[in-house]
């Protein structure tokens, strides 16, 4: 439902791909000469804004289209059977007969009026109308917006008066007086004056200042004896506590207590004080009364004590004296078990032998107790002996009965690939692979397709040259980061470049690539691979070789089998 107006920081070729699908075969009916005007103007309102108009002209259609690669960067016409090179409005033809370079219309001094700025585009130019906004405004998108003079701090209200702000200016209004006791702030708010400060000392010796709201008070200084000191209006001797404000000299496990004008310091239950180091200390009550307060151990704690009992016995009720336990109603024992006095003693069947922990009974395993591997892959402890065992598929027993071996399957024949597919050997197993050429390309070898032909300019530097598949496998234990693939052109030539990306299968952030130099590109794998995984991505190469982009393509089969047996 809009028109047809291309915005006007578009370039020339997206102008007119825009113009082509917006106006399609009604533009063409309606300009038979091809030629399109696009015009850019500014909304009318009461405030001045600036003007800009643009005017880009171009043509809809080519006279002649050449498949491939274009001699003419713009324009081509056949002229005796030979291509011939213009270029479009706004363009002019550059000394190699092909190309265009963009007009630079603010040269000329007849592009813009004397009041308005010439700005160059491509294929194009702007004029844009200066805006000038009255004093007191300042221009804020393109709008002339109010100066608060006040918040920029730009006004010259002096000291006593308020800057209130305007449309357009400020204008200074007188604060109000503050009444006696009371000063202005930095804000102009009335504040009290602190007449006892100690920069002023209002009072004569012997009195004490005390500030009120506006004003002050002078009260004669009492003096209180040893222990009280004067209250905060100085009118009478409270008690000082000497236990809350750490004025004791009460020692180390001292508990502090305040009494009227003085303190006491007492030990805490379970400690005596020391008169020496002048200091309370812990009673020893295991020391002090032996074999009467526990029947088997009694252990010292700070201001007390506790009984405990030695292993295999525990403490009766009363706290003091020790019972025995029955360590096998518990089942301690794997197998069987004898309680005897303040222990217990685990035993094991034939066959099997005590472990150091002294409760658990094992079989005889061969496979842990013997020097060095027995078995390459996994060991099968059987009463008696052991055996050998090799994965489910894709390995087979060794002769020698302990090692095992990768089975070919591709060699042997005992997979079950087609006709059309290849058949892949990895570790401990097989892949079934088929190559198939996307359309619009043929199959000329058992990894490579080609493509057949090219449409259009920008499909052939889009779409792959060649696609090219392969195929590579690793053990997950591979030490990252780990290059597993190059690609480059062959041969390279002096100037040539190339861009390198992984266009597919790269969900998990397995891989990544990384240039080595301006005609070589490696893939990487960056973080461990528990296997057995495949991936398949596809990593694209786009060389720029004279002036062209040229795309390859790599689908590369990555196979991460599990850890060498």
């Amino acid at each position: 439902g809009h028109r047809c107006e291309a915005h006007q920081y578009l370039g020339f070729h997206c102008r007119h791909v825009f113009l082509t699908c917006c106006k399609g075969e009604e533009s063409r009916a309606g300009n038979q000469d091809g030629w399109h005007t696009v015009r850019e103007r500014p909304t009318l309102n009461s405030t001045p804004q600036p003007i800009k108009v643009q005017y880009v002209s171009f043509k809809t259609h080519y006279t002649v289209l050449f498949s491939g690669n274009s001699p003419c960067e713009q324009h081509c016409t056949s002229v005796g059977g030979r291509p011939q090179c213009s270029c479009f409005s706004g363009f002019s033809l550059m000394a190699d007969g092909r190309s265009c370079e963009d007009i630079n219309e603010c040269l000329s001094t007849s592009a813009c009026q004397l009041n308005e700025r010439c700005m160059n585009t491509a294929g194009s130019y702007i004029c844009q109308r200066p805006i000038t906004c009255p004093p007191g405004y300042q221009i804020s998108n393109d709008i002339c917006e109010d100066i608060n003079e006040c918040v920029q701090q730009s006004h010259n209200c002096g000291f006593g008066f308020e800057c209130v702000n305007t449309e357009g200016s400020f204008r200074c209004n007188p604060k109000p007086r503050c009444p006696v006791g009371f000063i202005h702030d930095v804000q102009g708010n009335c504040i009290d004056i602190d007449e006892c400060g100690p920069s002023s000392q209002p009072c004569s010796l012997g009195f004490n200042c005390i500030n009120t709201v506006g004003s002050y008070i002078c009260r004669r200084k009492i003096l209180c004896s040893r222990g009280y000191h004067a209250s905060p209006d100085g009118s009478r001797c409270i008690d000082v506590d000497e236990c809350q404000g750490s004025l004791h000299q009460c020692g180390e496990g001292q508990l502090c207590h305040n009494l009227p004008g003085s303190y006491r310091c007492d030990c805490q239950t379970g400690y005596q004080y020391d008169s020496f180091r002048r200091m309370c200390v812990d009673v020893n009550e295991c020391w002090r009364y032996p074999g009467r307060l526990c029947a088997q151990t009694c252990e010292n704690t700070p201001g007390s004590y506790e009984c405990s009992c030695t292993s295999g016995f525990r403490l009766s009720g009363d706290g003091k004296n020790c019972e025995d336990v029955n360590e096998c109603l518990a089942s301690p024992c794997s197998q069987e078990c004898a309680n005897i006095y303040g222990s217990y003693q685990c035993y094991c069947r034939q066959g099997y032998y005590l472990r150091e922990d002294g409760h658990t009974c094992e079989d005889i395993d061969e496979c842990s107790q013997s020097i060095g591997h027995l078995c390459t892959y996994k060991c099968v402890n059987v009463p008696g002996s052991y055996q050998c065992a090799c994965p489910e598929y894709g390995y087979t027993m060794s002769p020698n009965g302990r090692s095992c071996r990768d089975i070919d399957e591709c060699a042997t024949g005992a997979h079950n690939c087609s006709l059309a597919e290849t058949c892949y050997n990895i570790q401990g197993g097989y892949r079934c692979l088929s190559l198939n050429c996307p359309p619009n390309y043929r199959k000329v070898s058992d990894t490579r397709c080609e493509r057949i032909s090219c449409p259009n300019y920008l499909e052939c530097q889009n779409s792959p040259l060649r696609i090219t598949y392969y195929y590579l496998s690793f053990q997950s234990n591979i030490v990252i980061p780990a290059q597993i693939f190059r690609i480059g052109p062959s041969p390279a030539y002096s100037g040539d470049n190339v861009i390198v990306s992984i266009t597919q299968g790269n969900e998990e952030n397995y891989f990544s690539t990384r240039k080595l130099n301006a005609y070589t590109g490696a893939v990487y794998l960056n973080r461990q691979v528990e296997g057995p995984r495949d991936f398949l991505i596809n990593v694209e190469m786009k060389l720029w070789r004279q002036g062209t982009f040229t795309t390859f393509q790599a689908k590369i089969f990555v196979f991460i089998t599990a850890n060498s047996l």
